[in-house]
């Protein structure tokens, strides 16, 4: 059984000896295979990936045109899906920017082999929460938790996190389903996931993180401006879909 280790980068370099360092320490005694997907970065962010990875199995799949992580997590989950020999991989999801607490990741891969198709990481789950956050991002961030929450009725509690780890079984259901995994190409796309994912039957649970924004070396490449239209644009141009 391999892990599969899906993470998006645009413009990390000053983020990447810390990722390597914490991600080589996480799943001791497993076999772990890093699929990194660079979206057209500007700064050296490739050529670093391949000096601090080169002794491990690892690829590093570029875009030419900067789409956002949506269409960065399509194309890795396609390069996973045809690389894949053995129907009980999983695949973890995070970003490059040191936020997601890797500490937890061990217990969510034990979690996941207990039966469950998809592990979110939720820091509002019991136990979970912020550290150095600022609170307009933790306002927004809750109030459309809970809205999207309320009106899908999806009973998990955090929606839009990458930090996750799926069943090979799920990503290859949702293929089947839907031919393109995730449509949206921004930030939306984990929602988007998520209600296929839902639809699809897939059993869920949710384990606490703390999100570690002190650990960020830059300023996140979400656009507060542009993510609420584009959750707009999904909860008015999709909701039918779910």
């Amino acid at each position: 059984m391999t892990h599969y280790i899906l993470i998006p980068v645009f413009n990390e370099e000053r983020n990447l000896d810390l990722l390597a360092q914490r991600l080589k320490n996480s799943l001791p005694g497993t076999v772990n295979y890093f699929v990194f997907v660079d979206d057209n970065s500007t700064d050296r962010s490739v050529e670093k990936l391949k000096e601090l990875f080169n002794e491990s199995k690892f690829v590093v799949l570029e875009k030419k045109i900067n789409k956002g992580p949506g269409d960065s997590f399509n194309m890795g989950f396609e390069w996973i899906l045809e690389n894949s020999h053995h129907p009980e991989d999983v695949i973890i999801t995070m970003e490059a920017d040191n936020t997601s607490d890797i500490s937890i990741l061990p217990d969510m891969v034990a979690i996941s082999n207990l039966g469950y198709d998809l592990v979110l990481s939720s820091v509002y789950a019991q136990g979970g929460g912020f550290v150095k956050t600022t609170f307009f991002r933790m306002f927004a961030s809750f109030f459309a938790n809970l809205f999207f929450r309320s009106f899908f009725g999806i009973k998990v509690h955090t929606l839009s996190s990458f930090y996750r780890v799926y069943h090979l079984s799920l990503i290859k259901k949702l293929k089947a389903n839907y031919n393109r995994i995730i449509d949206d190409n921004g930030f939306i796309s984990m929602l988007e996931i998520l209600l296929k994912s839902i639809k699809a039957g897939a059993r869920i649970i949710e384990v606490p993180m703390i999100l570690r924004s002190d650990l960020r070396k830059d300023k996140t490449k979400m656009k507060i401006g542009k993510t609420i239209f584009s959750y707009l644009h999904f909860f008015f141009f999709y909701k039918k879909t779910f």
